[in-house]
């Protein structure tokens, strides 16, 4: 039986055109021939490149050969490879740790001359590596002297100049601090210490208190607190008062006069021309204006605070425990710090004239530092209280001859009466019981405390104008007050 025929599929034409055999070619190989394209091959090397690199004329080693097979080295040189076949020159052979690399040439050693053994190197030899002349080393020396000379004698002149700088140096005198001129807080601070004063007072069963005072008088007279030189009416006869000078004098004092429902008190010292603050005019005061406290907070005599006046006509109730009267005043409110032991000493304003005597503070709940509400009894007030304490050892206040509280409504708001005194001047005047008073003189009636203060504002005897509401009517009544 003949062989199966061949079955052959057809051949894709673009198949064929990238795969098959170039036109013309039977074999699997294309025969080489004229037809075909030529490998190009470098150009022939010039002949002076290869005079300069090539081998030498009739020789056909190449450049690397195993050791055992000859040397391109001179014959006067050792080979390169020991005879033992050292491992570390051998580069067929196993890493191994062994000798060095290169053996020791010891018939070299043993070849050389007795008198080069053991040489030493020259100093010219170590600086310059290689031997060097000895005038030039002279010249070298030379030239190092003279530069060190040089170099001296250039720290020598600067070391003398820099001692004439220091040491007739004249510094310039500084000139009077500019941020002090008059009228600054340091100026007045400066004029207005000196009569300031510290209060300490010690009872004879043990205990006492402190507080500041300010001298009014040549006569040695000093105005403070009542609550001061009596420890709040604790203190009796025994008590022993001293007034400490801003210098260091320290002077026995005795009490002229306390007026307990002002908190006002005149003490007496005897000293040799103290300086003494004048009154100002509280009444020109205005809120914003700057005030200065100063005084002995918390003990620490001679201390100076700023502020301004934070608000005018502010009515202070304090006190009224053991029986005593209410203090009652028409306070100056201030920002500047205020704190216990600065009661009685001064407020002063920029001219540093006595505005305030400082005489208590408000604190939140659970301090009682300042907290920026102190407050001060007007300078007016003062000189008018102290000066018939001097004069008469008491002071007499206007009266109303009512009792009265706060009331704030729709209809109206102000001191309403809840009693009338027999005689009294409220009586004579006819004011009744549930009489709301809103006005005196000129005084704007909002609180009980209010209505105090205007009514002290006046003398006993004055007569003035009382607005009030009955029963939804306004009405005036004119009250000749009386005296307390």
């Amino acid at each position: 039986m003949g062989p199966r025929p061949l079955q052959r599929p057809a051949v894709d034409p673009a198949e064929s055109a990238v795969f098959g055999r170039p036109s013309g070619v039977e074999g699997a190989f294309a025969a080489t021939g004229p037809t075909l394209n030529t490998l190009r091959q470098a150009p022939p090397t010039t002949e002076a490149l290869a005079s300069a690199f090539g081998r030498p004329e009739g020789q056909r080693d190449t450049l690397q050969r195993p050791p055992g097979h000859g040397s391109n080295a001179p014959d006067d040189e050792d080979p390169m490879w020991s005879g033992d076949q050292n491992p570390w020159r051998d580069p067929g052979a196993g890493a191994v740790i062994g000798p060095p690399a290169l053996d020791r040439d010891d018939d070299a050693a043993a070849k050389a001359a007795p008198g080069d053994r053991g040489r030493q190197l020259s100093l010219p030899e170590v600086l310059f590596g290689r031997r060097v002349k000895p005038s030039a080393l002279v010249v070298l020396g030379v030239v190092a002297l003279l530069i060190g000379a040089a170099g001296g004698i250039g720290g020598w002149l600067l070391a003398r100049g820099g001692d004439s700088l220091t040491r007739d140096v004249t510094l310039a005198e500084a000139q009077p601090g500019k941020e002090r001129p008059p009228g600054s807080v340091a100026d007045i601070a400066a004029r207005v210490r000196p009569a300031v004063v510290s209060i300490e007072v010690k009872l004879e069963r043990g205990g006492g208190g402190f507080g500041s005072g300010v001298v009014i008088d040549g006569a040695g007279y000093i105005a403070t607190n009542w609550h001061v030189v009596t420890l709040e009416g604790r203190a009796d006869e025994t008590a022993r008062i001293t007034a400490l000078f801003t210098d260091g004098t320290r002077a026995e004092a005795t009490i002229v006069g306390t007026d307990p429902k002002t908190d006002l008190a005149v003490i007496k010292v005897d000293v040799d021309n103290p300086t003494v603050l004048q009154f100002g005019n509280s009444d020109e005061l205005q809120v914003g204006d700057a005030v200065i406290a100063i005084g002995s907070p918390l003990g620490l005599t001679d201390t100076v605070t700023e502020g301004i006046v934070s608000a005018l006509h502010r009515p202070v109730v304090a006190g009224g425990d053991n029986g005593t009267a209410p203090i009652t005043y028409d306070a100056i409110q201030t920002d500047a710090a205020v704190n216990q032991g600065n009661s009685g000493g001064p407020l002063v304003d920029s001219t540093g004239a006595l505005v305030g005597i400082n005489s208590a503070i408000r604190s939140s709940a659970g301090n009682t530092g300042s907290v920026g509400l102190g407050f001060a009894i007007p300078s007016n007030d003062a000189r008018r209280i102290t000066e018939a304490l001097i004069r008469d050892g008491r002071v007499a206040h206007a009266d109303l001859g009512a009792n009265v509280r706060s009331v704030s409504a729709d209809t109206a708001e102000g001191a309403q009466v809840v009693n009338v005194t027999e005689g009294g001047a409220a009586h004579s005047a006819g004011i009744v019981e549930g009489d709301v008073i809103r006005k005196v003189g000129d005084r704007q009636v909002r609180t009980a405390a209010e209505l105090t203060v205007a009514v002290r504002a006046n003398r006993p005897g004055d007569t003035v104008p009382v607005v009030l509401a009955r029963q939804g009517q306004e009405l005036t009544i004119q009250v000749t007050l009386g005296s307390d």
